[in-house]
């Protein structure tokens, strides 16, 4: 039976991170821009997550209103009780509220190890949400849980032993973003928030000895999402379920998969204030003086080498492991290549010996950096991006956006959103996590940069296609509606 209800549907995300208050990586920037494109499709939607530090002032520097709830939100976690500060934070396109507790969101969003204890804010932060319609006199009718860090929300509604009998008037939904971070602790440590002796078996948290938060969430959720269609069917399978493939094909009913859309008002080629010039598929003038400035900026002359330029994590996921072992060949092939990012310590070292061995022809940047990395989307020719394993993917959307030609792995949403055949045509894919699979991509992709004509058609091509919320944001909307009444 559909979710009934009067008015507006009501939706309230739950996320540790989202933009423009808090960013570790693109979960921030689903988090924080589904909420507003929903809210263009009429629905009443709104944001809680934690104010880390700076969070408040930054939302008031940037023009909010703040509004503190008189009412706290609280929650019990090893035998104490937490009460956090409600701010309600308004805004042009966004409602949200702000979760203001110093001892537990005091430091980095995420720690370096998961324990009992650096567990507590996310603890916190979901049970509060189940607090927060009481505070904040605003019940919603679906609550959206936001990966591994809010998944202990749906799975206190199954085994929690307040919650699990408490009323409730609300559906949940529950959306993968990375399946490979589940959020394990001891068994043990269950009964300090709450949760009953049955809910350690293998029909809740239990995995191979540990407690699965996410697991004990997909099993609890009215509706599960992942970030695309085809990361949908991956995490089905032995290879790509991290350990909880069996469980998903035994739950496929309530799975789907919803492609990430891209907030093209912030990243917008034609308006954006990183570039030197500004440039739309209509016309392309600008582009050639960003890669001149993107030239610059790696010390290179223009000598009509092409530039495939790589922004992000550098760690396994993201492909480091057969991009590396490229690079040699591809500067025997005439390729350039930006590389910037961090993560992984080998893998920083790995890109700047390279960037020393090859100074013409590889440039490393370690470290992030806003405007860099907007010229290297808006300079590059090519986007390249051999990624392991990659539930949607923000990076290849966004160098469509700006005319940079992906390179890409047939994997999760890459092959979803890219292309090397048929009508829709806006890049280059290979199969195999290989490089040689990779070099055999880039050298279609050098045949083609060779053919004005070609590159003009593909980059267009890229541009005018629309992957923004306004494809995937009903198909949300349409999920919260066919959700069972409560």
């Amino acid at each position: 039976m559909a979710l009934k209800r009067a008015g507006r549907i009501k939706i309230l995300h739950v996320s540790p991170e989202a933009v423009p208050f808090s960013k570790v990586g693109g979960l921030a920037d689903v988090a924080g821009s589904l909420p507003p494109a929903l809210g263009e499709l009429d629905a009443d939607s709104r944001l809680l997550t934690p104010a880390w530090p700076g969070v408040l002032d930054a939302a008031a520097d940037r023009g909010f209103k703040l509004t503190r709830i008189t009412r706290k939100a609280e929650a019990a976690i090893r035998w104490r009780i937490y009460r956090g500060s409600v701010w309600k934070c308004s805004g042009p396109g966004m409602e949200a509220y702000l979760l203001d507790e110093p001892s537990l969101f005091g430091g980095p969003v995420y720690p370096d190890e998961l324990t009992p204890y650096s567990a507590t804010p996310f603890l916190f932060l979901s049970l509060a949400a189940l607090d927060l319609p009481e505070a904040a006199r605003w019940a919603p009718d679906v609550i959206h849980c936001h990966d591994w860090g809010t998944a202990p929300l749906s799975a206190a509604l199954g085994w929690h032993r307040y919650f699990r009998e408490a009323p409730r008037s609300f559906s949940t939904v529950f959306t993968i973003h990375n399946l490979a971070h589940q959020g394990l602790l001891p068994l043990e440590s269950l009964g300090d928030w709450g949760i009953d002796p049955d809910g350690a078996g293998v029909d809740g948290f239990e995995f191979f000895g540990m407690a699965n938060l996410m697991k004990a969430a997909l099993i609890a959720s009215d509706a599960i999402t992942t970030v695309s269609p085809g990361y949908a069917g991956e995490i089905m399978t032995e290879e790509g379920g991290e350990g909880l493939g069996g469980l998903l094909r035994s739950l496929a009913p309530k799975v789907s998969g919803i492609l990430n859309g891209l907030d093209d008002q912030s990243w917008n080629p034609a308006s954006d204030p990183c570039l030197p010039a500004a440039y739309s598929h209509n016309n392309m003038a600008g582009k050639a003086l960003c890669r001149q400035k993107l030239l610059e900026a790696a010390g290179w002359e223009d000598d009509g080498r092409p530039v495939f330029v790589s922004v992000g994590r550098m760690a396994e996921q993201k492909g480091l492991s057969i991009l590396l072992p490229a690079l040699e060949r591809m500067t025997a092939m005439n390729c350039r290549l930006f590389i910037m990012g961090s993560g992984q310590a080998e893998y920083e070292g790995a890109v700047l010996k390279a960037a020393s061995r090859f100074p013409d022809s590889v440039f490393g940047h370690i470290g992030y950096d806003e405007p860099l990395s907007r010229l290297a989307y808006g300079g590059g020719d090519f986007f390249i991006m051999p990624s392991r394993f990659e539930p949607c993917g923000l990076s290849q959307l966004i160098a469509l956006r700006y005319g940079a030609i992906p390179v890409v792995r047939a994997v999760g949403g890459l092959k979803d959103t890219v292309f090397e055949e048929g009508p829709d045509k806006n890049g280059f894919v290979f199969p195999d996590y290989s490089p040689e699979s990779l070099l055999e991509a880039v050298s279609r992709a050098l045949k083609t940069f060779a053919d004005k004509g070609a590159m003009a058609k593909l980059i267009s091509g890229g541009m005018k296609k629309d992957y923004s919320w306004r494809q995937s944001a009903p198909l949300y909307k349409k999920l919260y509606e066919s959700l069972p009444a409560r």
